[in-house]
């Protein structure tokens, strides 16, 4: 997609004689020689390492009684062996995205594994204990090989131990296991700086959010909600003021730090909004969801397309909610509906001037 809008940017800064052609297609050149530039041969390769994966795995589970116990034993340690060190060697020739392949195939062998060993000798344990170990294998396995691609392998796997523990803890709260979505946010955060797989934020903070989701089954009060709220739109707050030192630090790592922080914001006030839905502390709950709204586009609306969109549907939502509560009991639903399309009307205007005062205010840092 970014690639799409690159290309026809540099195609009018050609037309509009601002860079030469030689300048574009070398522009276009070096985004498309960075390792983290999509490729839809790398997804199929890496799809393709997947499907492999599952039919060893499933192809061993189908004569399982059939082999030898020494044999299945020896068997499975020989093909973890053979998968890394496959990986190995592709990334020592220098083919870095066939030895990804590789290891990832040697890191879902490790857990099909597991599971066979365990039923093999009846071991004794926790699913969640063997999920945890699966991650820690994959995580280590990453950082050995400096890998994106096991370090995003790891991140969906701390997604499945969090999901194991839930499932197998009926939901409720359970010691160090109910910490792991924030343990392992701190091992895939560090992974990402040392393998450079930025996009595993978007796996940490996703994890996190349905963390706090989770801790508010636990107590569904407007309290919690409303530290949500404040506790995300802070955050967000220090993230977007451009003279924070926060800002400094998170925005090196793009604008998936201020997204999740308003998400978690967002979140807090649409609780409040259950939790409040008429009287005095409707009104107060919707001014407050149309202030975050508005300090989201003032910090964040010029350069940020996430929050930016956000904010649009928070808005909207919140009127069109309040037309819905206040308003549908007294002039019926064909008044609500003429009055809900005004309220769109009126917010297409505000959005498309917002649109044109982004786009006609210069960017940070430059020349005014």
């Amino acid at each position: 997609m970014y690639r799409g809008r690159l290309r026809k940017d540099l195609e009018i800064w050609v037309d509009k004689g601002i860079i030469g052609p030689p300048a574009a297609e070398q522009m276009l050149a070096e985004y498309d020689s960075r390792q983290s530039t999509f490729s839809v041969g790398n997804v199929l390769l890496i799809l393709a390492a997947v499907l492999i994966s599952a039919s060893i795995l499933l192809l061993i589970a189908a004569n399982w009684e059939a082999i030898p116990r020494f044999t299945r034993v020896v068997g499975i340690i020989v093909l973890l062996w053979a998968f890394h060190l496959a990986g190995a060697f592709a990334i020592g020739r220098g083919a870095p995205r066939v030895g990804a392949a590789f290891l990832l195939m040697g890191t879902m062998s490790f857990g099909g594994a597991i599971s066979l060993i365990a039923q093999l000798y009846h071991l004794s344990g926790e699913a969640v204990d063997a999920m945890l170990l699966w991650f820690g294998m994959a995580a280590l396995s990453a950082a050995l090989f400096r890998s994106g691609v096991l370090t995003i392998t790891a991140g969906f796997l701390s997604w499945a131990v969090f999901l194991t523990f839930l499932d197998q803890y009926d939901t409720r709260w359970d010691g160090f296991y109910s910490w792991t979505p924030i343990a392992a946010g701190i091992v895939l955060a560090a992974l990402a700086v040392w393998t450079g797989a930025s996009r595993v934020q978007h796996i940490i903070y996703i994890g996190l959010i349905v963390w706090l989701g989770w801790l508010y089954s636990f107590d569904e009060s407007p309290r919690f909600a409303l530290l949500l709220a404040l506790c995300g739109m802070a955050l967000f707050a220090a993230i977007g003021a451009k003279a924070s030192p926060l800002s400094v630090v998170t925005r090196k790592t793009g604008a998936a730090p201020a997204f999740y922080a308003f998400v978690v914001a967002v979140m807090g006030l649409f609780l409040l909004n259950i939790e409040y839905d008429k009287g005095s502390g409707l009104a107060i709950v919707a001014i407050a969801t149309v202030a975050a709204s508005v300090l989201a586009l003032a910090l964040e609306g010029r350069d940020n397309g996430a929050v930016r969109y956000l904010a649009y549907i928070t808005f909207a939502a919140e009127i069109l909610y309040l037309s819905f509560v206040t308003i549908d009991s007294m002039l019926g639903t064909s008044g609500f509906f003429l009055l809900s399309g005004l309220i769109v009307a009126v917010l297409a205007f505000v959005v498309i001037r917002m649109e044109k005062l982004f786009a006609a205010r210069p960017k940070e840092g430059s020349a005014s």
